[in-house]
């Protein structure tokens, strides 16, 4: 008798790699996920049933939110989203592979999930109170035009990506 054991993960078990190594400590990381687009059709004399024709994946943004550092990191990938080059409109070249890693208790790999194509949508700095004691938190909301997901194994693959291949789109390596 074979026994599956499941090999639960808590959700404050994470790490994010931008430019192929563990950027910081992250203290939330939400919004990871996609939607399958669908078309609902109705047969005639078939009332007990309807066909479902799947379309277009869409990717929901990613928001990521850690203490403020001295790492500019986040504000410096931005603002070479901001910068035209040479002297036309601002450049979208600046995206990369990032990786977010769940681990489990004994610090093994338990998933990976590579963002592909990523790009920086929002970035926002903390709130500043005078009387508050909180740690101060930026967010970094990404875009990304696909995913890649790979269980017990990941990581080192977050890069600066130089652009398409011939397809088009940008290599989930």
């Amino acid at each position: 008798m074979t026994i599956n054991e499941l090999n639960y993960v808590t959700s404050n078990r994470f790490y994010v790699e931008i430019e192929s190594t563990i950027t910081a400590c992250f203290s939330e990381c939400s919004g990871l996920g996609m939607q399958i687009k669908k078309e609902t059709f109705m047969e005639g004399g078939v009332n007990d049933q309807q066909r479902i024709i799947l379309g277009q994946t869409e990717f929901t943004d990613v928001t990521l939110k850690r203490g403020i550092t001295s790492d500019l990191l986040f504000w410096t990938w931005i603002s070479k989203i901001l910068t035209p080059r040479n002297g036309g409109t601002a450049t979208s070249n600046h995206r990369r592979n990032v990786n977010i890693l769940t681990f489990n208790q004994a610090g093994e790999t338990m998933q990976c999930w590579t963002l592909i194509g990523a790009v920086p949508l929002v970035w926002k700095a903390p709130s500043l109170t005078a009387d508050s004691s909180s740690v101060a938190i930026e967010e970094l909301t990404l875009a990304y035009e696909g995913l890649k997901v790979v269980a017990s194994s990941g990581g080192g693959g977050a890069t600066m990506l130089t652009g398409r291949g011939t397809s088009g789109y940008f290599s989930s390596n």
